[in-house]
């Protein structure tokens, strides 16, 4: 059943936390016979939440595949979660399916997180489909909810079906022309305002709908609606109750009779080739041709491994398939093939185009993979998805002494799994930062790596990554001397500092004439002068921005050795640097934020209270605003919290490194104070 393309539904579940999402996935795989009972959030006992960490926080924290057969079709549901700090994990997946239905609360309606989802579904061409759930809630206002809808992304926003009885059921408008009362306006006009945007696509119909008055067939209607979903020229939009189940029969009619199937969708945007040069490749649903396939989900278990979830777009994966992954010259074994059902695996031979399966074990793969069994596909890649940035960041460290490998590997594994999920380690300050998207994920991503690895870690905040540099020129002479029983050691430097523009880096210059300091001994020079580098001068952070000239020196013929002309480098430098006026630079950031258009003001007053520069604003459709800055990293490293607090959580911020510019001169002291102790400890 269903093992042909054209049988095949691949239906993303996207939106808000809290629209019922986890609900919907229960009820509809009760309701097609795939589950025996409907799984409770509550108990635990859901289907897609099956990690533990999931059960106790009764929130999905990572997609789940769902596949089922039902009215002679296969769908591949995926759930999502619906926290905007997990926001990456549910566009990695979007790239696995042609239709992605968006989750609606009926009683709380259109958030920014719904209008974030419903902008990339559009950007992508992605077939839309809009569930409106909770329609029986006491709080539900089903026709406010539409307006809304049809205001923020459009007219092409169409029920498909109406709410009656207060909600108690659903009346289907598409499939006929009449039926029940509704709890607002009519099947007729519901049905009418439908039919005419889908025939708007097709002259032909539409003179044999308007001329004639006919009543057209659903088979008639089929391809034209195809049409206008891949088009973007309507959104439909169902109603249902993922608790009651009204609207479930119905809506699992909608994905057999109306979604699309994968040879119906748009083509996945691949590619051939890196960077500038990439040009757009067709790759068709034909299950004859070369394979191509898409790793789309990675997750890593502690007891069954690594196991890497596919879409197979091109050609048909069997067991015992030879395949590359990416530009690999030696292919891997497809050992064994499994379909998900939550956590549940079954074994099946073969996946044709359009279809969802997984492979177990197999170290090579990653996220993003694209699997082929031919060398003709190499360098063949998806458009890349622009994934929101991890902005909060926490500086880690084992516990236990002895742990650094087990916890090296477990951010591995964590980077694996998570596209959002970014590692750094500043050298400088020797700091591990673990980056997420919020603190709500910095904490499961936490939490994650005690239960499930067994890796506990101390945080704090990160360091800022200051530097210094000089404000005027100076000179700086040592003369390295040391005498003991046989050979000595000498050297002696003279060389000049001046500063450079800003984020010109550093350059050594060596101007020595006459061979006063011998052109072997330059680099134990240079070396000595790097080791300050990196060391700092005045608040123990390293120094850019610099040129060091040496221009003069003496050596000894017996007496001169490297480690000498290293140490008189050294020191050399520090003293011209003790007279070049050396200040400290922090970090620039150019911060840009969305919000909702009436937090703007209040967003702006905080800003000026941390040294802010605003660069402007501008408004976007939906009563939203963007607003950029220029902000000091210190005054902005905790800046998650605030601005959830001042957009009730709605707002959402990218930053990145613009320049750096001279600290305020009282930061420059506690900063020096605070070197200087450790400065004469050491």
């Amino acid at each position: 059943m269903g093992n042909t393309t054209s049988g095949i539904r691949n239906i993303a579940l996207v939106g808000q936390a809290g629209a019922g999402k986890t609900s919907l996935v229960e009820t509809l795989l009760l309701q097609a016979g795939a589950t025996r009972a409907r799984g409770s959030l509550a108990r635990g006992t859901t289907v897609s939440d099956f990690d533990p960490q999931e059960r106790r926080l009764q929130h999905s924290l990572d997609t789940t595949i769902c596949s089922f057969d039902c009215h002679g079709i296969h769908v591949n549901l995926i759930d999502t979660p619906g926290y905007p700090d997990f926001l990456g994990k549910t566009l990695a997946v979007l790239e696995a399916v042609e239709a992605v239905a968006i989750v609606v609360s009926a009683v709380s309606g259109v958030d920014t997180l719904t209008q974030r989802l419903m902008e990339f579904a559009r950007d992508r061409e992605l077939c839309r489909l809009v569930i409106v759930n909770k329609i029986d809630s006491r709080d539900a206002h089903c026709a406010d909810v539409l307006a809304q809808l049809r205001e923020a992304f459009g007219p092409e926003c169409l029920p498909l079906n109406l709410p009656s009885g207060g909600g108690d059921s659903v009346v289907d408008c598409f499939f006929q022309n009449q039926g029940r009362a509704t709890d607002f306006s009519s099947v007729a006009a519901a049905h009418t305002q439908i039919i005419d945007q889908v025939v708007e696509l097709d002259e032909k119909l539409m003179a044999l709908y308007l001329e004639q008055g006919e009543e057209l067939s659903p088979e008639q209607l089929h391809d034209p609606f195809e049409q206008a979903l891949r088009e973007g020229h309507l959104v439909p939009v169902c109603f249902a109750s993922a608790e009651s189940g009204a609207g479930m029969p119905e809506l699992l009619q909608v994905f057999e009779r109306l979604m699309p199937n994968p040879a119906e969708g748009n083509a996945p945007p691949f590619l051939k080739g890196a960077g500038e040069a990439a040009v757009r490749v067709a790759v068709t649903p034909d299950p004859a041709k070369h394979v191509i396939a898409h790793v789309f989900k990675v997750s890593i278990d502690p007891y069954v491994g690594k196991l890497g979830v596919l879409r197979v777009h091109q050609g048909t994966v069997r067991q015992g398939s030879q395949l590359f992954v990416g530009d690999a010259r030696k292919p891997i074994k497809i050992a064994h093939l499994y379909r998900l059902l939550g956590k549940e695996t079954t074994e099946i031979g073969e996946a044709v185009p359009g279809d969802i399966c997984a492979i177990a074990k197999v170290d090579e793969l990653h996220l993003d993979a694209v699997l082929h069994d031919s060398h003709d596909e190499d360098q063949y890649h998806l458009k890349p998805v622009a994934f929101p940035p991890a902005m909060l960041g926490v500086a880690i460290q084992p516990e236990r002494r002895g742990d650094e490998q087990r916890l090296a590997d477990t951010l591995h594994k964590l980077t694996a799994e998570d596209p959002c999920v970014r590692i750094e380690h500043h050298a400088a300050v020797n700091e591990t930062v673990l980056y997420g998207m919020g603190e709500f994920h910095v904490r499961v991503l936490l939490e994650r790596m005690s239960e499930r690895y067994g890796v506990q870690v101390k945080t704090h905040p990160p360091s800022i990554p200051y530097r210094e540099t000089v404000t005027r020129p100076a000179e700086g002479h040592c003369r390295h001397k040391k005498q003991t029983g046989g050979a000595g050691q000498f050297g002696e430097v003279y060389l000049r500092i001046e500063a450079l523009a800003r984020g010109a880096g550093f350059e050594f210059v060596d101007d020595v004439v006459g061979g006063a300091i011998p052109g072997q001994y330059i680099p134990a020079v240079e070396k000595g002068v790097r080791q300050v580098l990196t060391e700092g001068a005045l608040a123990g952070f390293p120094i850019q921005d610099v040129r060091v000239t040496v221009t003069d020196g003496k050596h000894h013929p017996v007496d001169s050795k490297e480690v000498a002309f290293v140490s008189a480098g050294r020191k050399a430098f520090l003293d011209a640097l003790q007279k070049a006026s050396p200040i400290v630079l922090e970090p620039i950031m150019r911060l840009e934020i969305t919000a909702p258009a009436s937090a703007i003001g209040d967003i702006t007053g905080d800003l000026a209270t941390k040294r802010a520069r605003i660069n402007g604003n501008n408004s976007l459709p939906g009563q939203r605003a963007t607003l950029q800055a220029l902000v000091p990293l210190a005054e902005v490293a905790e800046y998650q919290s605030r601005l959830k607090a001042l957009t009730g959580g709605q707002g959402a911020y990218t930053m990145e490194l613009s320049h750096y510019d001279p600290v305020p001169p009282r930061k420059q002291q506690e900063l020096a104070q605070a070197w200087k102790p450790r400065a004469e400890e050491e």
